[in-house]
């Protein structure tokens, strides 16, 4: 537990408890908690609920996913690596499994951009029925509104000063500065790169998630032998078969 503690400073005791359950142990969350607090370990203190958005006419803002490929979200967040230079990362979820699904890294990114990031999306995953996001100009630009009412989605911005509204997307922000950006030195723009799409595959099939049970969004699993493909000795493929991902 305090090695956990010790690798995965912002985690709390639930999701450590999460993580030495998938190592094999067999205990429950009060046990850990007892201990965790015996240890000395900060238990991080509780969330204040959060109320539905009401407009003034009385009808509600929220949009919520019903299953995959309902609603997805996307926002900028914003990084400098070491030499000072600032860069941006475009963060894609599917609000439903809390998968983040891409993460783009440059120095600038515009409304080519996010329909760049998107058209790859669709073409892996298919068109979304909403993408939600705040009112930034990349997101309202008009090229991207009219791109993806052409693709069949709908655009479902929300209110200006109300980022509560997009609260799935700003939940992933938070953590992913908190657990990344803060505690990490980028000296170059490729580097940032490199452990920004780590950290997403570890957040997609490793992480235990509070809303999902403490389970990973989208867990890898292991293919059975009678169902891996034969690898022939005369190719040059170095593919690894032995993992897939279960979503």
């Amino acid at each position: 537990m305090i090695e956990l503690a010790r690798q995965y400073g912002r985690y709390g005791y639930r999701r450590i408890a999460a993580l030495l359950r998938d190592a094999g142990w067999q205990v429950n969350d009060k046990r850990v908690e007892r201990l965790w607090r015996r240890e000395g370990l900060k238990v991080p203190a509780k969330q204040p609920r959060k109320g539905r958005l009401w407009l003034t006419d009385g009808s509600c803002v929220r949009l919520r996913p019903r299953h995959r490929n309902h609603v997805w979200s996307y926002d900028f967040v914003h990084c400098r690596t070491d030499d000072g230079k600032a860069f941006r990362t475009l963060n894609i979820l599917d609000e439903f499994s809390r998968e983040c699904m891409a993460i783009r890294v440059e120095r600038k990114l515009n409304a080519t951009s996010v329909i760049d990031a998107l058209s790859d999306l669709f073409i892996l995953r298919g068109v979304p029925s909403f993408i939600r996001s705040d009112n930034g100009p990349e997101f309202v630009a008009q090229a991207v509104q009219d791109w993806i009412r052409a693709v069949g989605a709908k655009t479902a911005y929300i209110e200006p000063g109300s980022p509560r509204e997009n609260g799935y997307c700003e939940s992933f922000n938070a953590r992913f500065r908190d657990e990344l950006l803060n505690g990490e030195i980028f000296y170059s723009l490729k580097e940032a790169q490199i452990l920004i799409e780590q950290c997403r595959r570890y957040y997609n099939t490793k992480r235990p998630h509070s809303a999902s049970g403490y389970r990973p969004p989208a867990p890898e699993t292991l293919v059975p032998m009678d169902q891996r493909p034969v690898m022939h000795k005369q190719s040059n493929w170095t593919t690894q078969v032995g993992l897939i991902n279960a979503s």
